[in-house]
């Protein structure tokens, strides 16, 4: 009896929500000003409102005019002042938790602000919509007959000055209702465990006699978990384990690289993914359609978006433009303003939009991870999309990879060197290498024209990883848990120099 009314309450909340969501797919343009003018409004008596006058502003024009873009950076003096306790600095109400994140490109550890409202109304509101989205288009759904697998970072929070720091998952599930740990496994003691390699077999000993019925985490730390699930029960694939799996939510890293690999531990033809983008500063779109890999942008979670094209990003003609302004197919790294009061803030992503009737968007990288020294524009898209093709062509696997450029020394023309472990190599790595190439052609003419003939670039080079080389390099530097990424591309080569002398 209780299935039915669980179903029919979520039923009830599910079109209730999507008379909103439909407001804001008929006006987005006018839901975001809305929603940036009520921002401003908000914050016009805080330090940071006074000092550009925001009391004055009436529209984006002027907005965008006073207010400067700011990265992390620019911010951490007023973000050390709240994490001290001080309130009304870049938001009215007082700050309480800053997800702590090292992120890929910096060493040093980032506290971003995390409002009562950006919890409520962005990060607990998104969790919700997802559950909506997938429910509205799978109505025979039976999620609520059992419990959703979740895996989130790794550290506890920590409390000093009246505010409190740690992974951003540590943060939500530190305020989640009561009720919602019944829905959900392992539970909150295990979930928040710190040592991440005693959390991964408390996690499965919690886990494996559960009704699991959905999965949620980043899909390179899910496999890991995943695979420690069926060497402990000696199963074949997870549906032996649990019989009632039917979606995997997952984020924070590409799902291309791992796809194949869950095709083979969930064999299911009828078993779903769907696809969500949100970081530490905030949840920013959702997959709303079945088997689709573009992500709906969600305009009314409290973040105005501007963009940058990135054939301007850096240089001296930079350009910022609102969302009504973008167009399908063109790279854009994201500025956020919102209700935790980062202002014009540079998050580090690029997005393409596939769509603007409704807005969607496919995650296409970081700006800070590409290969630019020779003109050649490569961004992780490419890359993956590539890797892909080739390991479909090769019937290979891929756990992890990096990529670096080789600059040129005298005479000597540049080239790329690629960092990858298998988990089924190629049979012939030259092969591999050569189909990675034309690949890496077909995909970006920026790249295929500093190949041609050798021209610029020579041709790249693949090295093989030994078995768990990028989980002990993150083990070395402290950097095991869900949310830690390998950094995939990168303009220098302090990461590739580091991984090639734990190759051995």
């Amino acid at each position: 009896m209780a299935i039915p009314i669980v179903n029919s309450i979520a039923s009830w909340f599910l079109k209730k929500r999507f008379h909103q969501i439909e407001l804001f797919l008929k006006y987005p343009n006018e839901v975001q000003t809305e929603l940036l003018l009520d921002l401003i409004d908000t914050a016009k008596d805080t330090e940071i409102g006074k000092q550009y006058d925001f009391a004055s502003i009436k529209n984006y024009r002027q907005f965008a005019e006073r207010v400067p873009v700011s990265t992390y950076e620019d911010f951490q003096p007023s973000i050390e002042r709240s994490r001290n306790g001080e309130n009304n600095i870049f938001w009215p109400t007082p700050i309480k938790w800053f997800a702590k994140s090292s992120g890929t490109t910096n060493a040093k550890s980032k506290f971003i602000p995390v409002s009562t409202d950006s919890l409520e109304d962005c990060h607990y509101a998104a969790s919700k919509d997802l559950l909506c989205m997938y429910l509205n288009n799978n109505e025979d759904s039976q999620l609520f007959t059992g419990k959703s697998l979740r895996l989130g970072g790794s550290k506890e929070l920590y409390k000093e000055n009246g505010t409190a720091f740690g992974d951003l998952s540590a943060i939500l599930i530190d305020n989640m209702p009561f009720w919602a740990e019944f829905s959900s496994t392992p539970s909150n003691k295990v979930s928040l465990m710190s040592d991440w390699e005693h959390k991964m077999q408390a996690i499965v000993d919690e886990t494996i006699n559960e009704n699991v019925t959905s999965l949620a985490g980043v899909p390179s730390w899910m496999l890991v978990l995943l695979n420690n699930v069926l060497e402990t029960t000696g199963k074949n694939n997870l549906h032996e384990v649990w019989p009632n799996l039917e979606v995997y939510f997952h984020g924070g890293v590409s799902f291309t690289p791992y796809q194949e690999q869950y095709k083979n531990i969930l064999p299911k033809s009828n078993f779903k993914y769907y696809e969500i983008y949100n970081a530490s500063e905030g949840f920013f779109a959702i997959q709303d359609q079945n088997n689709s890999s573009e992500l709906l942008l969600m305009l009314d979670y409290g973040i105005f978006y501007e963009f940058i094209p990135m054939d301007t990003y850096g240089s001296t003609s930079e350009k910022i433009i609102p969302l009504a302004e973008v167009e399908i197919g063109k790279n854009y790294a994201i500025l956020i303003t919102t209700n935790a009061g980062l202002w014009r803030y540079k998050i580090g992503d690029t997005v393409r939009f596939t769509s603007t009737k409704p807005y969607r968007i496919k995650v296409s990288g970081r700006t800070k991870h590409h290969i630019n020294v020779f003109g050649e524009e490569l961004i992780i898209e490419n890359a993956e999309d590539a890797l892909k093709t080739v390991c479909k062509k090769t019937r290979a696997e891929i756990i992890d990879y990096t990529a670096a450029p080789v600059f040129m020394q005298g005479r000597e023309k540049g080239a790329h060197e690629w960092l990858i472990e298998f988990k089924t190599p190629p049979k012939d790595i030259h092969m591999f290498n050569e189909l990675f190439d034309n690949a890496l052609k077909s995909l970006n003419s920026d790249y295929e024209a500093k190949r041609y003939n050798n021209l610029t670039l020579n041709k790249p080079t693949v090295h093989v990883a030994r078995e768990k080389l990028f989980y002990d390099w993150l083990k070395q530097n402290n950097k095991l848990g869900g949310q830690h990424k390998i950094p995939r591309l990168s303009n220098t080569r302090d990461y590739i120099e580091e991984l090639l002398k734990l190759n051995v």
